[in-house]
């Protein structure tokens, strides 16, 4: 490695040379930090061209090195680049018991429509639940609502962490954001304020979209699955 630093790269320790003596070699572990570090440095605009040449020389490897380093990414890291922000999912809490919900009846038409639908006919449950989410190792909590009917199930979010703020600047209509009470108002701005407060950078309208579609597709993991089935099991 280089002793030039710049772009205050974390140092690492190599494990050696390569076989023809041209770049360093570095530990798994080692290869993750290198590659979030191609997303998750902070460079200013006017130095942006000069960021890659600086983290191959400060690392001594070459492009190819940068390719292995995400490859292992995806095969054994824990988190997810979404442009400049690393996301990852943390533990999730089951606060409370089982509530069952009472269906109110369905109209006839209904009915008929959802006649083949037997989950129509299982006890719902809810329940409240919170799951722990990092953003750049930033621990943020997200608690929603849980409503379960048979193999169905949906969430209503809270709105008070900026994670759960995120979720709903993303699915209120634009009437909401128009024409709701300005001090209830989820805007760009005001999420951006929040997320700075934390230490995390700003997000543009792209990374919020795919911010709000990771915690969706992770809100709900299978081992909360096998605990929500074990205490729906035990209820019925």
């Amino acid at each position: 490695m280089t002793n030039n630093n710049p772009f205050n790269l974390i140092p690492l320790i190599p494990t050696g040379r390569n076989e023809t003596d041209n770049v360093n070699l570095y530990s798994p572990d080692d290869m993750i930090t290198i590659y979030e570090q191609q997303f998750l440095t902070e460079v200013p605009d006017d130095k942006l061209t000069e960021f890659l040449p600086a983290l191959k020389a400060f690392y001594d490897i070459d492009d190819n090195t940068l390719d292995i380093s995400a490859v292992i990414f995806d095969a054994i890291g824990d988190a997810a680049i979404i442009y400049n922000h690393k996301i990852k999912v943390g533990d999730y809490q089951l606060l409370g018991e089982l509530v069952k919900e009472s269906i109110l009846e369905e109209t006839e038409e209904q009915s008929k429509d959802q006649a083949n639908n037997d989950s129509n006919d299982a006890q719902a449950f809810t329940i409240d639940c919170l799951r722990t989410f990092y953003i750049n190792d930033i621990q943020i909590p997200y608690h929603f609502n849980l409503f379960i009917q048979g193999d169905g199930y949906s969430t209503l979010t809270e709105k008070n962490t900026v994670l759960e703020k995120l979720y709903w600047f993303v699915h209120d209509g634009f009437d909401e954001h128009l024409l709701g009470n300005p001090d209830d108002v989820i805007s760009l701005e005001s999420i951006n304020a929040e997320l700075i407060k934390l230490g995390i950078r700003e997000m543009d309208l792209t990374t919020i979209h795919a911010v709000v579609n990771y915690i969706e597709d992770h809100i709900i993991d299978d081992a909360m699955a096998d605990a929500l089935n074990e205490k729906i099991d035990a209820a019925e």
